[in-house]
């Protein structure tokens, strides 16, 4: 077993585990594999002669996964077993009768074939199915099921090794976009005197028409164009989102779906950020913002 607890640490969707087993006269391996998903999509392809293990294998694995598409696949071999050849009967039925159907459709041609030989329905996939005389599976069901935990244990050791540099890479990327953030919030200071001059033009543009205006629509266009040169919201809602990001990294279980929100939030600001810019240092910074949070988004889609 592994000596950290999975549900503190950030886990990526990412991971894969093997292990083998053996009960005499039985031999097995697990195979466990996940990729990133909106959800929990667990697959499990186990024999279907171990009666009940799937029903019993579905809630230990979900513990495990909160989220991703995760596959388990269990495959048993018993070493003196001697397998035994016999007919599907239905299949068998459908295949002669396939064969009908095209031996008369090439007389209505005008058509002769070779008649049709035994092995040829016989190769015919499904025809023939081998068996193997299974005892009573309980006592390997149990084996089974106590091996289990320690294949996952090795499958949530590869997640949270994944996640932790996942989580190096986010911290990393979210102290650049602090850093970007606080640029444009020099940059938006530095650039007041210039965005009072362009409001004062702009309001002197407003007066020298409002003849015949109605005040309050004057008052609102006024309005408008002040709104339009602020980005300080922007910028500070950009840092909220910045520590709220932070704060998120440092909790425990599932934080994927809340990740994700974020970097929707993040991208509307800098969106905002851009519109309003009227700077081309600006600009600059608020494009570097929507390409750094691609980078996020792309990272974020693997955590859990």
């Amino acid at each position: 077993m592994t000596n950290f607890d999975p549900n503190t640490v950030l886990r990526s969707m990412t991971g894969f585990a093997t292990q083998s087993g053996d009960m005499n006269p039985f031999r097995w391996a697990w195979d466990i594999r996940s990729v990133n998903g909106k959800g929990l999509d667990l697959r499990i392809r186990v024999p279907d002669w171990i009666e009940g293990l799937e029903a019993a294998i579905r809630p230990i694995v979900a513990a495990h996964a909160k989220r991703g598409n995760v596959t388990v696949s269990l495959r048993v071999s018993r070493d003196d077993a001697v397998a035994k050849l016999g007919v599907n009967t239905e299949q068998m039925r459908a295949v002669v009768q396939a064969l009908l159907d095209i031996e008369a459709e090439a007389m209505d041609q005008g058509l002769s074939l070779a008649p049709a030989r035994a092995s040829d329905i016989a190769a015919v996939r499904g025809v023939l199915e081998q068996s193997v005389d299974q005892d009573d599976p309980t006592e390997l069901r149990k084996a089974l099921l106590a091996d289990l935990p320690a294949v996952l244990d090795a499958f949530d050791a590869m997640r949270c090794t994944e996640g932790a540099a996942l989580e190096s890479l986010l911290m990393a990327q979210l102290d650049e976009m602090e850093r970007l953030t606080r640029d444009a919030a020099v940059l938006a200071e530095a650039r007041k005197d210039d965005v009072a001059a362009t409001l004062k033009r702009n309001l002197a543009r407003v007066m020298d028409n409002t003849e015949g205006a109605d005040p309050d629509r004057v008052a609102q266009e006024l309005a408008l164009l002040a709104v339009k040169a602020d980005v300080t919201e922007e910028i500070d809602r950009l840092m909220a989102h910045v520590s709220a990001a932070r704060d998120l990294l440092g909790q425990a279980g599932a934080i994927g779906r809340k990740l994700d929100f974020l970097m929707q939030e993040f991208n509307r600001e800098a969106n905002t950020l851009c519109s309003k810019a009227q700077n081309t240092d600006l600009t600059r910074i608020g494009l570097a913002l929507k390409a750094l949070i691609d980078q996020m988004r792309e990272q974020v889609q693997n955590v859990e």
